[in-house]
């Protein structure tokens, strides 16, 4: 459940030097755990709205559609008298943090729903999903810069989790029916 907020995270972070590189995955990172601790004390009140996964898979949307921009339409200039066009860092690391905010909520429902009424596991699930954003997100980051076609895979699935929040959300206000056997992927 950490790999998509690993995704994210490398599509960002791609695209800088890697002293910026590092210091955008290391404030993934950090939000990951603290929006997870977070939602993880009020899940049970939080996850009753079904607008929250909807403006979430919203936020998405609009992070996925940003991320192909930057990735994919800013060109590099060669020329020795301009200097190259990146990304902003300070709107790199928002980005960061809304999809810390938006992909929290998924890993906090598997991680609390697998560890029931236990806290101890339920804290260990947590720091172990942490864990992993950060080792994938440094080698996501490194290995899109190399092969950019992995950065559309990387923006499919995030824009695949964003239909599912969206969805799912839709589903608990009763806008849409959702198949039985479709409901395990919600």
């Amino acid at each position: 459940m950490a790999a998509d907020n690993a995704i994210i995270i490398g599509l960002i972070a791609a695209n800088f030097a890697p002293k910026h590189r590092k210091q955008i995955i290391m404030y993934g990172v950090l939000a990951a755990f603290i929006f997870r601790f977070i939602f993880a004390l009020s899940a049970t009140y939080i996850f009753e709205f079904p607008f929250i996964k909807i403006i979430g898979g919203l936020l998405l949307v609009w992070i996925v559609n940003d991320l192909r921009r930057d990735l994919f339409e800013i060109k590099k200039i060669k020329s020795p008298t301009k200097v190259s066009k990146e990304p902003s860092y300070i709107q790199s690391v928002y980005k960061v943090l809304f999809a810390d905010l938006t992909l929290s909520f998924d890993n906090v429902i598997g991680v609390v729903g697998a560890a029931r009424d236990h806290f101890y596991i339920m804290i260990f699930g947590l720091l172990l999903s942490v864990i992993l954003v950060g080792t994938l997100a440094s080698y996501f980051a490194k290995t899109i810069q190399n092969h950019k076609w992995i950065g559309y895979v990387g923006l499919i699935v995030i824009f695949i989790v964003a239909l599912q929040l969206i969805i799912g959300g839709m589903a608990d206000l009763d806008i849409v029916e959702v198949n039985v056997k479709f409901k395990k992927f919600l």
